[in-house]
């Protein structure tokens, strides 16, 4: 139960920063920022949003079998965010180039995610 709150806290963690940081992008970065920085905020929140609600998803589903691969899934998708999403937001306001090579750490951590959650939604157990 702990890991199932956890998880919800970070989706709702996850989901009200994406809205505020899209906001944010949207307002007060579009005179600033040009059309390639932009389109790089825009990703970051779009993935941000994505796995807030793969956040989510996970709290939500039985944990009887799968317990353990559920909190891999939770933790992946929130340091994927980390990673992903926060590289992208920090090259877009101008970070040094090398930022971008944490990006796709965030990537594989994304994956990593959605393999964990195949694999506790196959050990659900049909009624």
């Amino acid at each position: 139960m702990k890991t199932a709150r956890i998880a919800l806290l970070a989706a709702a963690l996850a989901g009200a920063s994406a809205v505020a940081l899209g906001a944010f992008g949207a307002h007060a970065l579009r005179d600033t920022l040009d059309e390639r920085a932009l389109a790089t905020w825009r990703t970051a929140v779009d993935y941000q949003f994505w796995h807030a609600l793969a956040l989510f998803g996970t709290a939500l589903l039985p944990r009887e079998r799968s317990r353990a691969i559920l909190r891999v899934a939770a933790f992946a998708f929130a340091l994927g965010i980390v990673f992903f999403c926060a590289s992208l937001y920090a090259l877009a306001l101008g970070a040094p180039r090398w930022i971008g090579a944490i990006t796709p750490l965030g990537g594989l951590l994304f994956i990593a995610g959605w393999i964990a959650l195949g694999v506790a939604a196959w050990r659900l157990r049909a009624d």
